[in-house]
């Protein structure tokens, strides 16, 4: 099987369809999924479409784009919600610089917030990271300084310097259908470099769907071509990825239950 790790399925681009998304996705070999949280203030329906499925998983965060309005100063709110039995990790956090959608210093407090809550809760942190790799190795490094937290840089397409760092402290690299695109070769070239007991694979649907379905709305059953073309650039046999890669995910996740034929 695959573990889609990162998807989005509370948002609009999915509304009356998640039964028939979830459905495609169980089909397609998919046997576990996470929808990730943005908004605190949507929290609620990320943990909602969570409660109705039981192959699906949830986590708690405020993406950076929304640090200006619902950034966090302090880890306790994060904790406090994390306690559901449904969510699995903290985030997504971290810093994007490449829409600046919220202020810089704003983005650092809120990301700091929530690594203190992946560290308090044991869960692992769910990171994003977009035109900012050495702010965000220097925030990484700081506050693994301070004690240990587990984490994941999700839809890795920045450059080698912050995977290396990220390994370094511990952490997993998640790859997306970004991987298949043509003018992605850089990113390949790092994929083939990362320990196969660090990779994950995601869609980030609704976002980036894979070649062949490159310009469609994605959804979790597309990850069949990311996993394929990171098999390939791997030189493994796809049941090895998906192994790898199901097996990495549990082991970081370590919430989630596994499903009965596992």
């Amino acid at each position: 099987m695959l573990v889609d790790s990162h998807c989005h399925l509370d948002f609009e681009d999915f509304d009356d369809e998640v039964d028939d998304i979830v459905g495609r996705a169980r089909d397609a070999g998919v046997g576990t999924m996470v929808s990730i949280s943005t908004h605190l203030s949507r929290f609620d329906g990320v943990r909602a479409i969570a409660e109705r499925f039981n192959d699906v998983w949830c986590t708690v965060g405020v993406h950076p784009h929304h640090a200006g309005k619902e950034g966090q100063d302090s880890p306790s709110r994060l904790v406090k919600m994390a306690a559901h039995p449904r969510v699995v990790g903290i985030g997504e956090s971290g810093l994007d610089y490449y829409y600046d959608r919220s202020p810089r210093d704003r983005q650092k407090i809120s990301f700091r917030a929530h690594i203190a809550a992946a560290r308090e809760t044991g869960l692992p942190l769910v990171v994003h990271a977009r035109d900012a790799d050495l702010d965000t190795a220097e925030i990484l490094r700081d506050e693994m300084g301070k004690g240990a937290f587990t984490g994941v840089m999700h839809c890795f397409s920045s450059g080698r310097g912050l995977a290396e760092a990220a390994l370094e402290l511990g952490m997993y690299v998640s790859f997306s259908g970004i991987l298949t695109f043509k003018n992605a070769q850089e990113l390949r070239d790092i994929a083939r470099d990362i320990p196969e007991d660090r990779l994950l694979v995601e869609t980030d649907a609704p976002f980036l769907a894979p070649v062949p379905n490159r310009g469609q709305r994605n959804e979790p059953s597309f990850i069949v071509s990311t996993a394929e073309t990171l098999a390939t650039i791997k030189g493994l046999a796809a049941e090895d990825l998906h192994a790898h890669t199901t097996e990495n995910f549990f082991r970081l996740f370590s919430r989630a239950e596994r499903p009965a034929n596992l």
